[in-house]
């Protein structure tokens, strides 16, 4: 039997609301969505399977108040689907009443489990750390605005 090649629509759909609306709680449900063998990769982390995908997202949750994702374009083609997202967080220990924000985007690689589902196998963050994530730290945001003004002078 020859595997089909488009991700269901409903599939992808329902894993955007799923990101869009992510509660600690809803981590052990990843499973419904992530392969058990599936590989997870942003500028921090490369892990492999589905246990360790879940620690990154608890480790989110125990580390940042009310994060939380907003999809602003999902394009799907074949069993790939490229998310582009805001990820909205607070900190907990400073600057905890200011509300951070990363613009970045997801692309994902769906294919077929040994039951015949549809999971994603493989989730590739891309995002710019430096100036998403350090120049707004209070200790490394002078640092990393120097070293960007120097190099584009």
């Amino acid at each position: 039997m020859q595997q089909p090649l488009d991700v269901p629509q409903s599939l992808v759909d329902e894993l955007v609301h799923a990101f869009e609306h992510l509660q600690a709680t809803d981590i052990a449900r990843m499973g419904d969505w992530y392969d058990e063998q599936a590989r997870f990769k942003d500028p921090f982390k490369d892990v492999q399977g589905l246990a360790q995908i879940q620690a990154i997202f608890q480790h989110m949750f125990d580390s940042l108040d009310q994060p939380r994702f907003v999809v602003t374009a999902c394009l799907v083609q074949g069993s790939a689907c490229f998310l582009v997202w805001d990820f909205l967080y607070r900190y907990k220990t400073m600057q905890t009443g200011v509300e951070q924000r990363i613009h970045g985007s997801s692309h994902l690689v769906f294919g077929l489990n040994t039951q015949g589902e549809w999971r994603v196998q493989s989730h590739r963050d891309y995002w710019d750390a430096a100036e998403e994530l350090y120049e707004k730290l209070p200790w490394v945001g002078g640092l990393m605005r120097w070293l960007k003004r120097r190099v584009n002078s």
